[in-house]
């Protein structure tokens, strides 16, 4: 049996243009359907938090993320009662690619 070493990113091993940016929207969902089970919150309530309407709250909890950008998850993490930094800083060697990693603090 031949096994291949994946990159790390799913998307990335799946060949999308546009992979970096997929895998940020989708750290963000599981962090933004996760307040939202925790807080045993309806879609309706969900999407009168979040300023948007149910069928939204649908296709975000689905993984539908077509229509949703970076800026717009980390604003329903801030509506959830979420803080969001970001952090810029020096790579340790110039030779590799810089990474934006997303990390959740479930507490």
């Amino acid at each position: 049996m031949e096994v291949e070493v994946g990159s790390g990113s799913v998307f990335a091993d799946l060949g999308f243009p546009d992979a970096a940016e997929l895998d940020i929207k989708v750290r963000l969902a599981v962090e933004i359907v996760r307040l939202i089970n925790a807080r045993r919150l309806s879609q309706v309530a969900a999407a009168h938090l979040l300023k948007i309407n149910q069928p939204k709250v649908s296709a975000l909890k689905n993984y539908k993320l077509d229509g949703f950008s970076v800026e717009r998850l980390m604003t329903f993490l801030l509506a959830l009662g979420q803080d969001v930094e970001i952090r810029i800083r020096s790579r340790a060697s110039l030779k590799t690619r810089g990474r934006i990693i997303v990390e959740a603090n479930s507490t």
